[in-house]
């Protein structure tokens, strides 16, 4: 089994050094702006249907947040031309539908048997050009409940739920777009009004700011003419203007404590600025994470859960982001055991790896495993409809294929060195969480 697993590895990396990996695609745009690209798979009668509206959390106006992940709900609750619930008429022929928002953008997307293509675009058609019609108090009452109940269950009444805003808002600056959450604040929820989730709906939703991938079984004749059928008489509008942001770094170093309720153990977070999807050093830093938490080799899992059981888990990973991205190192102590242990024997261990460098085999193994990964992930339909869109996205390029690839081939001993490096003698955000003293 594992020469096998040895030979699969070892033919996927001459076949990406060979640069034969692609997304074989065609690309045009409607005369209202709206891009579309399209990607024939014929190996199962299966369609995908992926939109990306180019704007996220990031974009909303101060005291207004939440209107993006808000949108994801209200989109599915009807059109002025498709009354009621918009999962009812794609579930009942097997299709799979969802919708998702981040700081970046907003993306919906169902999966259909390839002769109900036509349904798919007629549907998602429909709410792009002619959802406010029909956008009511009632329905934004009701969804305003949903996300403000969603951001309990998510967030406040989660174990350590409250981590990840609690970082946000303390590693960016005052009013950066990536300040808060997707999810929005209560208070920002229940102040909106109808007019002003109607203005933001019509400011961002546009033809010019979408991308349509459709991907699998079908005729680009048909799609085609489907595409200009239902999406070309959609009005476009003014470009919107995404918020950009300017490079900060942190002036020290903050350490947050706090105690909560219900938690069963010390855990702690540590949070550092670093670059944004694609730049110098986001691939490097990906490879880090492997060589710090990747398997129980790996350096913090092996001294921290293994050698010294002071962890009962372990990770690290690379936020990227269009923006900029974070790096974050998360640990559960064990019983027993003390959050400030855990931050001690890790700053140790990124001092020596920073000294001193990965070892060739550390790094060898995480490319492997990064490229096996990378790989799998463009198995299924689904995921290579969405990467088509991420790629035009990000890079203008949907076919960015190998060169994202590429990213990983190139790392080497001293690029992870480098980042190291940094991230050892950065300024940083450490947040730990303590379970609170019980009332005697």
């Amino acid at each position: 089994m594992i020469s096998i697993l040895v030979l699969l590895l070892t033919s996927l990396t001459s076949t990406a050094m060979a640069g034969d990996l692609e997304l074989p695609h065609e690309q045009y745009t409607l005369e209202n702006g709206l891009t579309v690209i399209l990607h024939e798979d014929h190996d199962l009668p299966l369609v995908q249907v992926n939109i990306w509206y180019h704007v996220g959390s990031k974009d909303e106006l101060k005291g207004r947040s939440g209107f993006a992940h808000l949108f994801e709900h209200l989109m599915f609750q009807g059109s002025e031309h498709m009354q009621g619930e918009y999962f009812q008429h794609l579930q009942a022929v097997g299709g799979r539908i969802n919708g998702t928002t981040n700081g970046d953008r907003t993306n919906y997307f169902e999966g259909v048997p390839s002769e109900y293509l036509p349904l798919a675009l007629w549907l998602e058609s429909d709410r792009m050009g002619w959802l406010t019609p029909v956008l009511t108090q009632e329905k934004l009452d009701n969804q305003r409940l949903v996300v403000k109940n969603e951001r309990r269950q998510s967030y406040e009444n989660r174990p350590y739920g409250s981590s990840w805003m609690t970082l946000m808002d303390a590693v960016y600056p005052t009013d950066h777009p990536y300040e808060h959450t997707t999810i929005g604040s209560h208070e920002d929820l229940e102040a909106a009004t109808l007019d002003e989730v109607k203005a933001f709906f019509k400011t961002w939703y546009l033809p010019n700011n979408a991308t349509l991938v459709i991907a699998g079984d079908f005729d680009p004749d048909t799609a085609k003419a489907l595409v200009e059928q239902y999406f070309g008489e959609i009005p476009s509008g003014p470009e919107p203007e995404p918020r950009q942001d300017e490079p900060f770094t942190l002036s020290e170093t903050q350490v947050i404590r706090q105690e909560e309720a219900g938690v069963p153990f010390q855990k702690v977070w540590i949070a550092w600025p670093s670059p944004p999807l694609y730049a110098e050093g986001d691939a490097d830093l990906d490879l880090l994470s492997s060589v710090l938490t990747s398997g129980k080799d790996s350096r913090l899992n092996r001294v921290l859960v293994y050698e010294k059981q002071i962890a009962k888990s372990i990770s690290a990973s690379q936020v990227s982001r269009s923006l900029t991205g974070m790096y974050l190192i998360q640990a559960t102590a064990a019983e027993g055991h003390t959050t400030d242990e855990l931050v001690a024997e890790i700053d140790a261990i990124l001092g020596e790896l920073a000294e001193q460098g990965p070892t060739e085999d550390e790094v060898s193994i995480g490319v492997t495993n990064w490229e096996a990964r990378f790989i799998r992930g463009l198995g299924s339909l689904a995921a290579r409809a969405n990467q088509l869109n991420s790629y035009f996205f990000h890079t203008g390029d949907p076919d960015y294929v190998q060169e994202d690839l590429n990213r990983y081939l190139a790392v080497t001993r001293s690029s992870i060195q480098d980042v190291t490096t940094t991230i050892a003698n950065g300024n940083r955000v450490e947040l730990h969480i303590i379970p609170a003293k019980e009332d005697k």
